[in-house]
C-alpha cells in the first residue's frame, strides 16, 4: 500500500510483513506543462530535470550520485541514467536512483535527494512531477510525494533517507530552491540535515 506523503512527513522503511528493506529506488517523473498560444508552442523547449543523491556523514558530504557520476564510490547508490525530456505524464519514472541500504557505509547517516531544472525552466513549466520510493525486491511502491508545481523556482530538495535506530526512514522535504545543478543546491540542502 502506497503512502502519499505531505511536506515534512516521515515514513519508516520497513517491509509490510516485518523486516527491513534491502534495496529501494527513488523514482522521479515529470512532463512539460502544455503551452498556451501559438508562439509559446513554437518556442517551447524540452525540460531536463535531473535527480541527484548526496550522501552525508553528519553535516559533511561524502559522495554524490548524478548524471555525470552514476555510481557512488562504494557502489551502494546508482543512478540509472539521464532523461533529458521527461515523460508523457503516465506515472512512470523518468529518472531513478537505486540505493542498496545494506551496502551504504556505516558512517553515511543520511542521503538527500534533489531535483533541478538543468535547462533552467521553472516549475511553472513542469506538470505531473513526483518522486516515489519503491521496494526493488517486490516492485511495491512504498511512498509517493507529489512535487508541487507552479512555482518560480528551478529546483526542489525532494526527500531524505536517514538512519533511524537499526533501520532507515524517509522524510518528504519538498522545499523549493534555485539552481541548475546539485552544487548550486548545497546551501539549501544543508538546511535539511
Amino acid at each position: 500500500m502506497t503512502i502519499n506523503l505531505s511536506k515534512g512527513q516521515q515514513v519508516s522503511l520497513t517491509k509490510s510483513g516485518g523486516g527491513e528493506l534491502g534495496v529501494v529506488r527513488m523514482g522521479l517523473g515529470w512532463k512539460s506543462a502544455p503551452r498556451k498560444g501559438f508562439l509559446a508552442r513554437l518556442t517551447a523547449r524540452d525540460i531536463d530535470l535531473d535527480a541527484s543523491a548526496v550522501l552525508f556523514a553528519g553535516q559533511a558530504p561524502q559522495d554524490v550520485v548524478f548524471f555525470q557520476h552514476l555510481t557512488s564510490d562504494d557502489g551502494s547508490v546508482q543512478h540509472t541514467g539521464d532523461n533529458r525530456v521527461g515523460g508523457a505524464g503516465d506515472g512512470g519514472d523518468d529518472e531513478s536512483i537505486v540505493v542498496d541500504l545494506r551496502r551504504v557505509p556505516t558512517h553515511v547517516d543520511q542521503i538527500i535527494f534533489t531535483v533541478n531544472s538543468f535547462t533552467g525552466q521553472t516549475f511553472e513549466e513542469v506538470e505531473a512531477a513526483f518522486c516515489r520510493l519503491v521496494d526493488e525486491s517486490t516492485g511495491q511502491e512504498l511512498a509517493r510525494y507529489t512535487l508541487t508545481g507552479g512555482g518560480r523556482h528551478t529546483a526542489q530538495i525532494m526527500a531524505k533517507v536517514q538512519r533511524a535506530g537499526s533501520g532507515w526512514q524517509m522524510t518528504a522535504i519538498g522545499a523549493s530552491a534555485d539552481g541548475r545543478t546539485f552544487q548550486d543546491l548545497m546551501p539549501a540542502v544543508a538546511q535539511h540535515l
